[in-house]
């Protein structure tokens, strides 16, 4: 996954930074909480039946974007996607750790430590000589 932004431009939201459209900030906002809710970890079958009450439209859960600010909603959002445009590039991006041996998702920090290892990057880049 890409991430593109504009340092003069940035917004308040780290979701508006990760994620393309409205809709899947939404969702990605409410698998956190949800996640947040079971201490930062879901087993694999409780991330399944957050994506199939996702799929099915049976998701409550609160939005804090306009014009839904502090409003209970019910949240529509097709599995497939949810697992290809939501949960894998978290993945990937070290927002959320899958442990292959307890077979658990677990909200993580290595995407802070990548960025940091990012900026590093471009700080040798500049002490290059020619």
């Amino acid at each position: 996954m890409v991430i593109l932004f504009d340092r003069f431009n940035l917004p308040e939201d780290i979701y508006e930074i990760i994620f393309a459209t409205e809709q899947q900030i939404i969702v990605a906002k409410a698998l956190i909480r949800w996640m947040k809710e079971n201490n930062g970890e879901l087993t694999k079958p409780q991330m399944s039946e957050f994506a199939t009450k996702l799929h099915e439209g049976k998701l409550i859960t609160k939005i804090d974007r306009p014009p839904y600010i502090g409003k209970k909603v019910r949240l529509s959002y097709n599995k497939r996607q949810f697992y290809d445009r939501i949960l894998t590039p978290m993945k990937s991006m070290g927002l959320i750790y899958y442990d292959l041996y307890k077979k658990t998702y677990r909200l993580s920090d290595a995407f802070a430590r990548e960025l940091m290892k990012i900026g590093e990057m471009w700080n040798q880049e500049l002490k290059k000589k020619i």
